[in-house]
């Protein structure tokens, strides 16, 4: 590559980029230049052609129309040391352009933002931007792309040193600006998916997948296993407190997150995770009280939990939580007199909820292998005691619909198979991911009389039906009185006349919660 002689400077984000120039312009390179950027460069004493007297085109359209010209796109991709391209080029009179910075409106911003316009998003759509980045990295052999002012300092390092930059570093800059171009399509793609729905499409033609890199992390689910963080995560969740947090850490987060989020207006309430499922979930006159419900469904499995809070956690809480090690805590906020309990732990990771509720994405997405993904609508509704149907002679006591409702608002985030045993204001025992039904049923009889509780007058919660009684007649024997299920198994007459048979009530709800 011969020596840098000329760069072309057209940014948004103007981070670093006078440094950048200045640099650029000491080493003996023209700048050019648009709009906003050449005005910021002049106000610092440089030199700068606009980009219309390097074409001899006016910007038109309300800049709409700046770089879209044979002169600055022949500058980038006319092959050097190729005669007849050398020759083209000079028969047109085009130069070459050696250096592009670049980085593109702020339409996803924009669209995040509150309030927003169709014409501001429209308005936000850069293309001469993505055209002199995909330029500039298709020739990336003779031309230097920058898109992320994180790489200024290197790019100015190595032209101030050596009048150039080395191939290697241009490579990493080509597939760095072609993976923005990438992720700035998918934005606009996605924005117009939603805005502009197929009515004969529930769910999008093409899987459009495109996050930045935000935190690369320590290992994934083993230490063999690399994993990096991408996306808004730092929107939605905040760290105060504590080492970085693990990939397994964020999976366990907001899967408590999303489960206490069912109790968002419910009286103080305590959840207790591990490994994404729930160990114990409690309500109560105060988060104290509701922490001692949670914690009494198993004293065991939340040593090195997560634990999710439905209001700013107080104190008395705090100093109750902090008996056991835990590795997240997760609230809306965390009060004065909380901080200053559990900032001694410095191990333990403290976590707030900048949205509440959290917002959910409408989708859920899963790589399956071969190149290929399963796309779903995020499972968000619950079907609320309005929609039950009552199946059995007996209907359920206030208690027993307490208890009921409780208990399917956690069942619906154990993994299946799954039982849960619930009182009007805490589980009393999960069985969680079984290979049947029964065993779930066994697990969580198993896990409530390890706790030293008694299932007497209890709900059975199952997150699909019960392909036969069994599991029924299990719960019924362990004490329970009621059960709510989705129903729909072809033995419901069977399970039906079994709950008759003990007095039990029971509900359908017509919905089932799996999750595998």
């Amino acid at each position: 590559m011969a020596k840098v002689q000329r760069a072309l400077l057209s940014v948004s984000d103007k981070t670093g980029v006078v440094a950048l120039a200045q640099a650029l312009a000491a080493a003996g390179v023209e700048l050019i230049s648009t709009g906003g950027t050449a005005r910021m460069l002049r106000e610092a004493g440089l030199a700068v052609t606009d980009i219309s007297a390097f074409t001899g085109f006016p910007e038109m359209l309300d800049g709409r129309v700046k770089t879209l010209h044979p002169k600055v796109h022949g500058g980038l991709l006319f092959l050097r040391g190729h005669p007849e391209h050398e020759a083209t080029a000079r028969q047109h009179g085009i130069a070459p352009i050696d250096v592009v910075v670049v980085n593109l409106y702020p339409f996803e911003a924009t669209v995040a933002r509150a309030g927003g316009t169709l014409t501001e998003a429209i308005e936000n759509i850069d293309i001469g931007g993505p055209a002199l980045l995909r330029s500039a990295a298709k020739n990336h052999e003779s031309v230097t792309v920058l898109t992320d002012p994180a790489d200024y300092a290197e790019a100015a390092r190595q032209i101030t040193e050596r009048g150039e930059t080395t191939p290697e570093f241009r490579q990493r800059l080509a597939a760095k600006a072609f993976a923005r171009t990438a992720a700035y399509d998918a934005a606009i793609a996605r924005f117009f998916q939603q805005k502009f729905p197929d009515p004969e499409e529930v769910l999008p033609s093409s899987l459009l997948v495109a996050a930045p890199q935000v935190q690369r992390l320590r290992y994934g689910e083993n230490p063999h296993q690399r994993a990096a963080l991408y996306g808004r995560f730092a929107e939605h969740f905040r760290q105060r407190h504590g080492k970085e947090l693990s990939y397994n850490n964020i999976l366990d987060l907001t899967a408590a997150a999303a489960l206490i989020g069912e109790f968002l207006q419910d009286a103080p309430t305590v959840a207790i995770l591990k490994h994404t499922n729930p160990c114990g979930v409690g309500s109560g006159a105060s988060l104290r009280e509701a922490w001692e419900k949670a914690f009494a469904t198993d004293r065991d499995a939340p040593f090195g939990g997560i634990i999710a809070v439905n209001r700013a956690l107080d104190s008395e809480a705090a100093a109750a939580i902090a008996e056991i090690f835990s590795e997240v805590i997760v609230a809306p906020s965390f009060e004065p007199g909380a901080l200053e309990v559990l900032q001694r732990k410095k191990n333990l990771r403290l976590v707030e909820m900048c949205r509440w509720p959290v917002a959910v994405d409408p989708w859920e997405v899963r790589s399956v292998g071969a190149e290929s993904f399963l796309l779903q609508e995020t499972d968000r509704r619950v079907a609320g005691p309005a929609q039950w149907k009552t199946v059995t002679q007996r209907g359920p006591t206030d208690a027993e619909r307490a208890a009921m409702w409780f208990g399917w608002r956690v069942v619906k985030h154990v993994k299946s198979n799954a039982i849960v045993f619930a009182a009007p204001d805490r589980t009393l025992g999960i069985g969680a991911g079984q290979m049947s039904r029964l065993d779930a049923c066994r697990v969580a009889i198993w896990k409530a009389g390890a706790a030293g509780l008694s299932l007497h007058g209890s709900a059975v919660c199952s997150d699909a039906f019960f392909p036969f009684a069994d599991g029924l007649i299990t719960a019924a024997e362990a004490g329970a009185t009621a059960a709510i299920q989705p129903g729909g198994s072809v033995r419901d007459a069977e399970v039906v006349a079994t709950a008759d048979a003990r007095g039990m009530a029971m509900v359908f709800t017509g919905m089932r919660h799996f999750r595998h």
